[in-house]
């Protein structure tokens, strides 16, 4: 696919708390989760009196020096973050986590996910006062945590994130405990591990795998889970629940060996591979995943299909997804560098290409127009996921409909404009049936149909907020 990812709050979560190498598994843990975010990653650790961070620009071993990992090996608990940012909000002040300093004690803060009532929220602050230093929603949180009243931490918590509307996973740290929060529609995925006694959270179970952690459940929507030296402790901050978990991260975002609700993404995608066979009545010689997460597609295409898959496009592993080159020529050459054919596979012979979804076609065009110049006869593109035609407003990189190829053309002439001998998508009907198959309590599919669970009450895209609050 022309590479479909995260705006700023489209981001990787980790943290960990009562381990004696908590710093040192949180690094880890963040590899694991690099392709969540490739543009900022930090770590803040509680030492117990004070919380101590650092973080950088760039990949994570890139961001992160080894002076500074040394620096916060002596700490038990930490939290780790991983992002990718639009342009407006790509600089160092917006990486998480956050550190927030008072006379009360400190804050560490990190978010995946998209705030759709920050802006509001975020006038009426500083109407009030309150001074910003980044365009990152996750300050709003912070902002309204220190103004909010209650008894207790955990019922200033709670009252502050029933005031947010949106999408948020939340990894909150205070020196004497880490507090986990889900929105109550569970749009960002959230998991819950443990590790030699010690909890750990994080947005995908794959960084669980890395450091040797058990994978014990998927947070739930409206959950608020508090950890501390006294142990776990189970709490909701709402009633409410509506789960409609991201459908794009069991289609594109998460890796292959990541698992929801004890199911792998691999299964997944091969399922949704398997429907498209059903619903693509294509003869063939043989069938292509567009490397890497359409591969399990594919391998469900062909075993469905009975048509033999080959490896006929070989990626590039040197080079970065090429969502990060900006400008439409950029990104084309990007793609160019990525992707190539095989000759000695296709050449002559009928291909049916899979990719887990089509965005401004740019990918797809240049995939079949190599494979034809590679000598394939015939090339026919199956999708195994709907047209995307709608933006997101819950931290998902789809800015506008005109960059969206599906927003303003039909199939027919998407085929046409990527000039692919025939065009199949998998049908909405067809790709929450495998959901609820291995366990999913409900999906959004608003990229897909334009049926939104949670009111934009900002009326902005994410990047449109950026630009909003940019030089604040």
């Amino acid at each position: 696919m022309y590479e479909l990812r995260g705006l700023n709050e489209e981001c990787g979560l980790f943290g960990i708390w009562g381990h004696p190498e908590a710093s040192e598994l949180t690094y880890m843990a963040l590899h694991s989760l690099q392709h969540r975010g490739q543009e900022g990653a930090g770590i803040v650790a509680s030492g117990g009196d004070y919380l101590f961070g650092a973080r950088g620009m760039g990949l994570l071993t890139e961001a992160l020096t080894q002076t500074q990992l040394e620096s916060l090996k002596p700490f038990s608990k930490s939290i780790g973050h991983v992002r990718y940012a639009t342009t407006d909000s790509s600089a160092l002040s917006n990486v998480q986590p956050f550190l927030f300093k008072s006379h009360i004690g400190d804050l560490g803060l990190a978010h995946n996910g998209n705030i759709v009532n920050a802006l509001h929220i975020r006038r009426a602050l500083e109407d009030e006062g309150a001074i910003f230093q980044t365009t990152s929603d996750s300050e709003v949180f912070a902002h309204l945590l220190r103004r909010a009243k209650g008894p207790t931490r955990k019922a200033r918590i709670k009252t502050t994130l029933q005031q947010l509307k949106g999408a948020f996973a939340f990894v909150i740290l205070h020196e004497d405990a880490l507090t986990v929060a889900l929105d109550d529609h569970g749009v960002r995925p959230l998991m819950l591990g443990q590790l030699d006694g010690a909890y750990c959270v994080a947005s995908e179970t794959c960084a669980f795998h890395a450091i040797g952690a058990e994978y014990i459940r998927d947070i739930e929507p409206g959950e608020l889970i508090t950890i501390s030296d006294e142990g776990i402790d189970f709490d909701r901050y709402t009633e409410y629940e509506n789960p409609n978990m991201c459908s794009m991260e069991y289609i594109y975002f998460a890796r292959a060996d990541s698992e929801f609700r004890g199911t792998s993404t691999y299964t997944i995608r091969k399922a949704l591979g398997e429907e498209l066979a059903k619903e693509m009545d294509i003869k063939a010689d043989m069938v292509i995943g567009v490397p890497d997460s359409s591969l399990a597609a594919a391998k469900g295409f062909s075993d469905e299909s009975g048509i033999p898959s080959e490896q006929g496009l070989l990626k590039n592993r040197y080079v970065g997804r090429t969502f990060i080159a900006s400008g439409q020529e950029a990104r084309e050459r990007a793609v160019r560098m990525k992707l190539s054919p095989v000759r000695d596979i296709v050449e002559g012979k009928s291909v049916i290409v899979i990719d887990d979804s089509i965005v401004r076609g740019t990918t797809s065009k240049f995939i079949v127009k190599a494979l034809k110049e590679a000598g394939a006869k015939e090339v026919h593109m199956g999708v195994s996921s709907p047209p995307l035609k709608n933006p997101c407003y819950y931290g998902i990189d789809v800015s506008t409909h005109a960059e969206i190829i599906a927003s303003s053309k039909s199939t027919d002439e998407v085929r046409d404009e990527i000039g692919a001998d025939s065009l199949t998508y998998l049908s909405v009907e067809k790709m929450h049936e495998v959901y609820k198959k291995y366990g999913s309590r409900g999906e959004c599919d608003a990229c897909f149909t334009g049926n939104y669970p949670i009111e934009n009450i900002d009326g902005l895209l994410p990047q449109e907020k950026d630009a909003k609050t940019k030089g604040v």
